[in-house]
């Protein structure tokens, strides 16, 4: 049996920028905390490529980097075709549908092929490619599936906000990928998310076995995120972090909402950690709700500012319609801030109750938002109260090593059962 105090890991992440939501954190975060363990860690990565703490952990996969945010949907260059994969990654690109999972999952079988020795295991982060399937049945290899929310979820929201029918149909056609990812899903022996919600959601909307499934929640480090109190609260000041043209993240209803509150709140204004794309409809929204001057978008920044960012605030929002977990709401709370959000999805399961360790309201709701908005900048006892609750929450249940060690635990699980399964099928 594997010596569970060195483990050899290869973690996979087709897409590993840190800016890019959850899953770059994740990844780096996992990483660190994993080695921090005992363990090692080899982490293959598509471009953009992660932030890791040890930068020689990482293994550069070369792609065409197709849905690079300063040119999504580009044209590569003919000497950039490198293999057939190239070929049928731009191919699949231009017929609408969202082409890096397959291609990833592809390339690096092929470079794991030749390497089943120097890794115990390996640990998808969300690609969940075809190429896994080989790998499993044809390779050997144990793998495991980090599944953060069913991406069903963000494909029924971008349809439902969808303006019209060409809209539709290009959006059914980029999330044509997902039937690929839903076939693989259901084949992999043992796959971890970071809520019960994200969990109960996945077996419903993606048909994955309950007993394959399992929560292993995601959290901080409270060594970073943490009190700054030689830094000033400023009045009135509202803090979130949303992707400002994904439907799914609420920031419209947030708009909305802060609307409503400047007419009782009149310095509340809001800083935005994100930025809106080019032809967003964002912008428009806020000069037609009159908050030319109270909403500011920052993005680029270092972990270190988000957590000033967090200091100067006196209430952090999740504005979510829905989240399979939510880094920003236990970032903000692991930092003392009061938090204001949703029931969508499994935000309450990050914050808790409602009036003791944050304040929660129905997703979309703007007025209820506001009320509750209004509610917290008008008492500082309140804020003072679910602040420190909500930071004895984060620090207590979600740390990165709490993930890294019961991560660790299904390693070793996943690992005895493949050796089991193996042995039964030499008999």
């Amino acid at each position: 049996m594997t010596d569970p105090h060195s483990l050899r890991i290869a973690y996979l992440v087709y897409r590993g920028n840190p800016h890019c939501g959850g899953q770059g954190v994740y990844s780096r975060e996992l990483a660190r905390e994993l080695t921090d363990l005992g363990h090692q860690i080899a982490v293959f990565s598509g471009p953009p490529y992660p932030d890791l703490s040890d930068p020689d952990q990482l293994e550069k996969v070369p792609g065409l980097d197709l849905y690079r945010s300063s040119n999504p949907f580009r044209l590569p260059w003919p000497h950039e075709f490198r293999s057939a994969i190239d070929i049928r990654e731009f191919a699949t690109m231009c017929t609408g549908t969202f082409s890096e999972p397959l291609a990833f999952s592809l390339r690096i079988r092929n470079i794991l092929r030749g390497r089943r020795d120097e890794f115990d295991l390996v640990h998808d982060n969300q690609c969940l490619g075809r190429g896994l399937i080989p790998m499993m049945d044809e390779d050997d290899w144990p793998v495991l599936a980090t599944l953060h929310h069913p991406i069903t979820v963000d494909r029924d929201l971008d349809l439902e906000h969808a303006t019209s029918a060409y809209r539709r149909f290009t959006l059914k056609r980029w999330y044509a990928f997902l039937g690929m990812q839903m076939d693989v899903v259901r084949q992999i022996p043992r796959v971890l998310t970071v809520s019960e919600s994200s969990r109960n959601d996945i077996i419903d909307q993606m048909g994955v076995s309950s007993d394959r499934l399992h929560v292993v929640a995601v959290g901080v480090d409270p060594s970073v995120f943490s009190n700054r109190p030689a830094i000033k609260r400023v009045p009135g000041r509202i803090m979130t972090t949303a992707s400002a043209d994904v439907p799914m993240k609420g920031l419209a209803p947030l708009l909305e909402a802060l609307a409503k509150v400047r007419t009782e709140v009149t310095n509340a204004h809001l800083v935005v950690i994100g930025r809106p794309k080019d032809k967003s409809k964002i912008p428009a929204l806020i000069e037609r709700l009159g908050l030319s001057g109270a909403v500011e978008f920052v993005s680029g920044v270092t972990t270190e500012r988000i957590v000033e960012l967090y200091a100067e605030a006196e209430i952090a929002c999740v504005p979510s319609l829905y989240e399979g977990f939510s880094l920003p709401a236990v970032e903000a709370m692991a930092c003392g801030v009061p938090v204001v959000g949703t029931t969508g999805g499994a935000v309450p399961e990050v914050i808790g109750r409602d009036g003791e360790t944050g304040l929660l309201v129905a997703p979309g709701d703007p007025d209820s938002l506001a009320v509750a908005i209004v509610r917290a900048l008008g008492d500082p006892e309140l804020r003072a109260k679910i602040g420190a609750a909500g930071q004895k929450r984060a620090r207590d249940n979600f740390t990165w090593r709490r993930t890294a060690e019961k991560t660790a635990e299904h390693y070793q699980i996943l690992i005895e059962e493949h050796s089991v399964a193996k042995s039964g099928e030499t008999r």
